[in-house]
């Protein structure tokens, strides 16, 4: 069997881990046997999970990047079926010309279509649409005993349900069919407001999320006072100009940062003097803008290689959802002052309220509520010790945190978050595991140095 010279990282590339073989998969016709692995497997697809779900140390990676391929589009159903292994990307450049557009988008388009249903993405749209799991009519799971399951919610339906959101742990999917959202052109019809406290961002989401589809913020945490933050709410809906469908879309150059940068680089100064300047670029509080799809969805996308940015050492991404209600907006409030007092600066902070649509998804993270995501730079115990202190403060509130952006969750924690997490371990293939579950199930995981244990221990 070929090995691949891929090296699986997570995009914070913390924690660093040591996978024992990569196994690239080529044709979803022809899948590898799995049985003669002794060690556990795990897909992989582009790495853009952040922490450590998407890591296998001294197991096996599948690499499914490979599963690239196309298999039908109905322009009639507005539904797509493709390989998992096929970009969030590459989708896009098929579907926008046609009409179409994703039902539900992450802020970054390389992702793996297996990757957006194990990790049940959601977006800007998730108080419209839901997760990206809401969207999938079917898929095709191979186990590791050879046996191939097509999953919808008709057809093995429980599998169907472990499987979206299921960190890739209940086998490997092949392909996947999802529905399309129609669209005159790829332009937005965008909103720029800023706001100068955490309540006046409440006002402005509460009167958004009824009209406008797309609505997320970036804030300001670090400048304190009773506003508590700052920052700008971005909202927007699609576009239904038909002069503007024939109108091309100028292609962005991409930039790309060429190396790692120093430790020290990204500190409180540099956080809140960047921010500074971010805030007030905008010089009215309200502007409106007819935007290209592409700088509205992934503004981070024209920046390749951007997590070397925050040095060799890697970052955490943090994100969590706490319920509405005053106890949530407490719990808010609670957790960006624990932040400021920490001197812990997060280079990209984004707000936004989740709706009520309900995910197919047993392990499913969003949840009516406000939504936090944060990054922080490793430190050491320093940064491992506030994320606990967070941790805790979501607990009180009956929140939950994104498995998709952790590397520190404790075992306890988790299964407070995810009270069907022993329904779901029925669903797991016997041979597949991840270093992210190992952790969380408290089961035991093989580390390969003092700082892995430190951050898993």
């Amino acid at each position: 069997m070929v090995a691949s010279n891929r090296v699986p990282q997570s995009w914070g590339r913390y924690p660093k881990v040591k996978a024992e073989k990569v196994v690239p998969i080529f044709w979803r016709s022809e899948p590898p046997d799995l049985s003669v692995y002794e060690q556990s497997v795990l897909p992989y697809g582009y790495g853009r999970s952040y922490g450590d779900s998407c890591l296998n140390e001294r197991g096996i990676t599948l690499d499914a990047s490979h599963l690239s391929r196309f298999i039908a589009f109905d322009d009639q159903r507005g539904t797509l079926r493709c390989e998992a292994g096929v970009s969030l990307a590459e989708v896009l450049a098929v579907i926008v010309p046609r009409g179409w557009f994703l039902p539900v988008s992450p802020g970054t388009k390389f992702v793996s279509v297996g990757g957006a249903i194990a990790n049940d993405i959601h977006g800007k749209n998730h108080h419209k649409a839901g997760t990206f799991g809401c969207h999938v009519t079917q898929f095709e799971l191979l186990r590791s005993n050879g046996e191939r399951i097509l999953c919808s919610p008709q057809i093995n339906p429980e599998m169907f349900s472990a499987t979206i959101g299921g960190l890739g742990l209940t086998g490997l999917i092949l392909w996947a069919e999802f529905r399309l959202k129609p669209i005159v052109n790829p332009y937005i019809d965008m909103d720029s407001i800023r706001f100068e406290s955490l309540d006046e961002f409440f006002t402005i989401s509460a009167e958004s999320d009824k009209d406008y589809e797309y609505t997320v913020a970036w804030v300001d945490i670090l400048i304190g006072g009773k506003g508590i933050c700052r920052g700008k709410f971005t909202r927007g809906n699609n576009n239904r100009s038909p002069d503007l469908a024939s109108k091309s879309l100028k292609k962005r150059l991409p930039l790309a940062v060429p190396f790692n940068f120093p430790s020290f680089a990204l500190n409180t100064l540099t956080v809140k003097a960047f921010n500074e300047a971010y805030y007030h670029v905008q010089l009215p509080k309200h502007v409106h803008k007819v935007v290209p799809y592409d700088p509205f969805f992934y503004p981070l996308d024209s920046i390749h290689e951007w997590n070397r940015m925050y040095g060799k050492r890697g970052f955490l991404q943090y994100q969590f959802v706490v319920p509405f209600g005053n106890d949530g907006q407490e719990a808010m409030r609670e957790i960006m002052r624990r932040i400021q007092r920490s001197g812990e600066g997060s280079f990209l902070t984004v707000l936004k309220q989740f709706g009520d649509i309900k995910s197919p998804g047993m392990l499913s993270f969003p949840r009516p509520g406000l939504n936090l995501a944060l990054d922080f730079s490793y430190h050491g115990e320093k940064t491992l010790h506030l994320l606990a202190e967070l941790d805790g403060i979501v607990v009180q509130s009956g929140g939950a945190i994104y498995p998709a952006k952790d590397a520190a969750m404790s075992a306890e924690h988790f299964k407070i978050f995810y009270p069907r997490w022993q329904e779901f371990q029925q669903y797991i293939d016997p041979k597949f595991s991840s270093s992210f579950w190992r952790r969380v199930t408290a089961q035991e995981a093989l580390r390969t140095t003092p700082e892995i244990l430190t951050a898993n221990g």
